[in-house]
């Protein structure tokens, strides 16, 4: 908890003004957290082991790749609000933020219910493989973020601003203090989130119920997602069957959950991990073909 805190303090640090983050600069803060992340299962490894550490891998690598869906529905909200280039890495951060406080949430009370309740395992192992289908098949049905069942709470009861004022969250105007527009676009991602939780913490629990390494392959998955943001934006359109892999992932959990209540019991973790790497490799590399090939031929490119 320490060293995450520290570490976000540093981000913060380095973060505190409003500058567009270029490439070269969030490929950078992508590697840093991706090698913290790697070398913290090296530490395991060495202090608890290979099965503690290939445990918390495996978590890590599927939360990393669900984290990218969260990237799509990020530059969504900021193009429905029109949000100024130079503000999105403050919303990203207390977006971070926020969304580890979720996930500490969810884990504490997701892993008790697997501990205390056997049959949770089933209902969790269900949500997951309908999760999955819908990913699959209904993956292009997005909701306007206005919309957003909170957002429009947060409006209703907050005084709101229809304007941005520069990276302020609230702003006082006629001596009336109200919150901005940049305020709202928080909510929306926070709100998004939420739900990107309820899958992911999901899906890690099906691994292991360890709250330790649960935990700490949510966090260092999410830490590096502001950076990975703005490496992404401008590629998403190549990713164009990505999401049939994240499927394929978070139905293998849900069954991999089921299957930790039978007489099969839990899967080995050098299976979890090849599949959850073969998946992920598998989907990267179709869409990459796949928008190749419709570039090199001047066709639209493929629809997912």
């Amino acid at each position: 908890m320490l060293a995450i805190a520290a570490m976000l303090a540093v981000d913060l640090f380095l973060h505190r003004d409003n500058h567009v983050i270029g490439f070269r600069e969030a490929a950078l803060w992508s590697g840093i957290w991706i090698a913290a992340g790697l070398l913290f299962g090296v530490i395991l490894w060495g202090w608890q082991g290979g099965d503690v550490a290939g445990t918390y891998y495996a978590g890590y690598l599927i939360e990393k790749a669900l984290s990218i869906d969260n990237v799509f529905v990020f530059a969504l909200i900021f193009t429905y609000f029109a949000v100024p280039a130079s503000v999105q890495h403050k919303v990203l951060f207390w977006g971070v933020i926020g969304a580890l406080l979720f996930r500490l949430v969810f884990i504490f009370v997701g892993a008790e219910l697997l501990e205390t309740f056997f049959w949770t395992a089933y209902v969790f192992g269900v949500f997951l493989i309908y999760t999955g289908y819908k990913m699959a098949f209904r993956h292009g049905e997005q909701t306007p973020p206005d919309r957003n069942p909170v957002v429009r709470l947060v409006r209703k009861v907050v005084p709101t601003d229809a304007r941005y004022h520069g990276d302020r969250f609230f702003t006082r105007i006629d001596g009336r203090r109200v919150a901005t527009l940049l305020f709202v676009v928080l909510i929306a991602v926070e709100a998004t989130d939420l739900i990107f939780a309820v899958d992911s913490v999901a899906a890690i629990l099906a691994i292991t119920t360890s709250t330790f390494i649960v935990w700490t392959a949510n966090a260092f998955a999410i830490l590096g997602l502001r950076s990975l943001y703005f490496c992404l934006a401008g590629l998403l359109r190549r990713f164009v069957h990505l999401h049939y892999g994240l499927a394929v992932l978070l139905a293998f959990a849900g069954v991999k959950l089921i299957l930790s209540e039978t007489s099969v019991g839990k899967l080995p973790i050098p299976v979890t991990l090849g599949v959850i790497v073969v998946t992920i490799t598998v989907s990267i590399v179709w869409s990459l073909r796949s928008t190749r090939q419709a570039a090199l031929s001047g066709t639209a490119e493929p629809r997912s």
